[in-house]
């Protein structure tokens, strides 16, 4: 059987007469990874710099006081329900309790945020940080409250309350969050694909809670001084889920209907977080 030579590419007619040929295709410029998923490098961004201002105003890098976290947001249920500095609440996931903290809490964010930013939105995935991490510190402050102060007299004394700080209760909100919007069946994804991904979430959320109440039932029978907010990675964890319950993943649904459910979930979840600081508010009195 003989060759036969390539088919050209059709030529076309303008207006004026003549043959031309066809018009060049345009050149797509890949983006920048960060302008792929702002909201990551952002949160990254933030939390790293706060250790920064910390180390260059002399904070131990290795061992921070409780004094220094205090200063700088950490969660405290006296100064929260006491002196009424529900500031931090927010403040604290952004505080580290010395370098390894940081980067243990960062490794996870980086590679939740970069699954999670598509299918949530920049926007989403800010919320649920937010959201979530102070849903951990808002229940992380209730448990304290009970556990620290037995007898309702002793008030003046702020030392009873632990010191808390970290973003691990943001990242188990993202994982919950995770966990909810791949089980979509509308993410243009094979389902093979995604059920690997969601057990890998899943796993991830259950290992370290395991780690995490393991650690403090030896700090209890040992008194290692090691002491994990398993609180604030079970409020943030239980948040991400019910974040995400309502909504519809970015990825496969319309965009309309995506900014809908993530309006109705935001108020939503700020109308629980504020009904049950109202009623941590109530606990002193």
């Amino acid at each position: 059987m003989g060759s036969y030579p390539p088919i050209p590419e059709p030529q076309i007619l303008p207006p004026d007469g003549g043959y031309t040929l066809p018009p060049p295709q345009p050149v797509r410029r890949s983006r920048p990874s960060w302008m792929l998923s702002p909201a990551t490098y952002l949160l990254v961004g933030i939390n790293c710099l706060v250790f920064l201002a910390m180390a260059a105003h002399h904070v131990s890098m290795a061992n921070p006081t409780t004094d220094q976290l205090m200063f700088w947001g950490a969660d405290n249920a006296g100064n929260v329900l006491l002196l009424g500095e529900w500031g931090r609440i927010v403040t604290a996931m952004f505080v580290h309790v010395g370098f390894w903290h940081l980067l243990g809490n960062m490794w996870c964010l980086w590679n939740l945020g970069l699954l999670a930013e598509p299918l949530m939105g920049s926007m989403g995935l800010l919320t649920v940080y937010i959201l979530s991490g102070a849903a951990g510190n808002l229940l992380s402050t209730c448990v304290n409250w009970f556990a620290s102060n037995p007898d309702w007299e002793k008030y003046h004394d702020l030392a009873v309350f632990p010191a808390g700080a970290g973003a691990s209760g943001a990242v188990f909100g993202i994982a919950g969050a995770l966990i909810v919007l791949l089980k979509s069946a509308r993410l243009p994804v094979p389902p093979v694909e995604l059920k690997k991904l969601r057990k890998s979430v899943i796993y991830f959320a259950v290992i370290n809670l395991v780690i995490g109440f393991s650690i403090s039932m030896g700090n209890m029978v040992a008194h290692s001084g090691l002491n994990i907010d398993n609180m604030a990675h079970l409020g943030g964890f239980t948040s991400g889920l019910l974040f995400a319950a309502p909504m519809v993943p970015r990825l496969g649904s319309p965009r309309p209907l995506f900014w809908r459910r993530l309006r109705l979930t935001t108020l939503l979840v700020v109308a629980l977080l504020v009904l049950f600081g109202f009623y941590l508010a109530q606990l002193p009195g």
